[in-house]
C-alpha cells in the first residue's frame, strides 16, 4: 500500500501543482483551425500566451500570426502523422524555449452502425483519437519532466464516457483515449505534469458540418435503426448549445490555475448524461455484486497490490 500512496500524493500534487496566474505559457493545439482548437488559440493568446497551432491547412489560421507575430506559430500538421510529432515539439521549444500545454483536439465523427463501418473508417479515427495524441504526449513530455511542470489536455467527449447506437466508431477511439489517458495521468503525476480529460457535449463548431461528420453508407438492415441519429447529428449543426469560446476560457483558466480535474465535462448535457451513466454502472455492478463474487475460489483473499 506504500506504493499506493506514493502514487496517489503524487498525483494530488501535479493535480494541484501551482501555475501562477500571470506566467506566460506556450501550448501546442491540434485542429485549431477551427472549433474548439481555434477558440482555445485565441483565448491563450489574448492571455498574452504563445501558441503553436498545428493544423493540416496554415492558411486557416494566418490571421492568427498576422495579429499576433510574436506570440503566434503556424505548423503544418496531420495529427494522425505520429512520425512528425517529434518535430512539432523541437519546432516548439526552438521559437519559444519550453512547452507548457499540450492540447490534443484534432478530431471527428464516422455515424454507423457496427455492421456499416469499415475497418479503414475505424482505423482512421484510432488514428487521429490514439494513436496520434500518445505519439505527441511521448514526444512533449521529456520537456515537460525536466521542467517539472505541464498540462496535457486531451480533447474528449461525453462519447468518451457513455455511448449509444450509430457512434461505435467515434466512441470506441475516445473511450480508449480516456483508458490511455487515465494510466498517463497517475504516470507523469510524480514529475508535476497534469493530465485533464475534457468531455464536451454539443458545441457550436464545425464536428456536425457537412464536410466534417461522415456517414457510414447505410443498409437495409439498420436504416429505419438509425434514421433518427443519422437526421439527429446532420441537423444540428449551429443549434448546438455549447458556446466553444466560453469552453476555452474555462480551460485556458484552468492551465493557468493551481487545479485541473482528471474529468471534465463541459456543457449541461455533459454533466447530466455522465451522471446518468456513472448511476447506471453502479446500479449494474451493485446488482449483479453477488453473482460477481462468487467466481473467485472461496476462503482465498484479495491479493494485495500496488493500486
Amino acid at each position: 500500500m506504500h506504493g499506493l500512496r506514493h502514487v496517489g500524493l503524487a498525483f494530488e500534487r501535479a493535480r494541484r501543482h501551482s501555475v501562477p496566474a500571470m506566467t506566460t505559457q506556450t501550448w501546442i493545439i491540434t485542429g485549431a483551425s477551427r472549433g474548439f482548437g481555434r477558440a482555445l488559440a485565441e483565448s491563450a493568446l489574448a492571455a498574452g500566451d504563445h501558441v503553436v497551432a498545428a493544423v493540416r491547412r496554415p492558411e486557416s489560421v494566418a490571421d492568427l500570426e498576422a495579429k499576433y507575430p510574436d506570440n503566434c506559430l503556424i505548423a503544418k500538421f496531420d495529427a494522425r502523422d505520429i512520425a512528425a510529432a517529434a518535430d512539432l515539439v523541437r519546432d516548439t521549444l526552438d521559437r519559444f524555449g519550453q512547452l507548457d500545454v499540450l492540447v490534443n483536439n484534432a478530431g471527428r465523427a464516422v455515424v454507423g452502425a457496427v455492421e456499416e463501418v469499415s475497418d479503414a473508417q475505424l482505423r482512421e479515427l484510432m488514428d487521429l483519437h490514439l494513436f496520434g495524441p500518445a505519439a505527441l504526449v511521448r514526444a512533449a513530455l521529456p520537456t515537460m519532466r525536466e521542467r517539472g511542470t505541464g498540462t496535457i489536455v486531451q480533447m474528449s467527449s461525453q462519447g468518451g464516457r457513455t455511448s449509444f447506437p450509430g457512434v461505435s466508431a467515434y466512441s470506441a477511439s475516445k473511450f480508449a483515449l480516456e483508458g490511455w489517458s487515465e494510466a498517463l495521468a497517475g504516470e507523469v503525476a510524480p514529475f508535476g505534469i497534469r493530465v485533464m480529460l475534457v468531455e464536451p457535449s454539443r458545441f457550436r463548431t464545425g464536428f456536425n458540418g457537412g464536410d466534417v461528420l461522415e456517414f457510414a453508407e447505410p443498409s437495409a438492415t439498420y436504416r429505419d435503426l438509425l434514421a433518427n441519429v443519422r437526421a439527429d447529428m446532420a441537423g444540428t449543426d449551429g443549434r448546438q448549445e455549447g458556446d466553444p469560446e466560453r469552453a476555452a476560457e474555462i480551460i485556458v483558466s484552468l492551465a493557468h490555475g493551481d487545479e485541473v480535474p482528471l474529468r471534465l465535462p463541459l456543457g449541461r448535457e455533459a454533466v447530466e448524461r455522465i451522471s446518468r451513466a456513472y448511476r447506471r454502472g453502479l446500479d449494474e455492478v451493485e446488482r449483479w455484486a453477488e453473482t460477481a463474487r462468487s467466481a473467485d475460489f472461496e476462503g482465498v483473499s484479495a491479493s494485495v497490490r500496488p493500486i
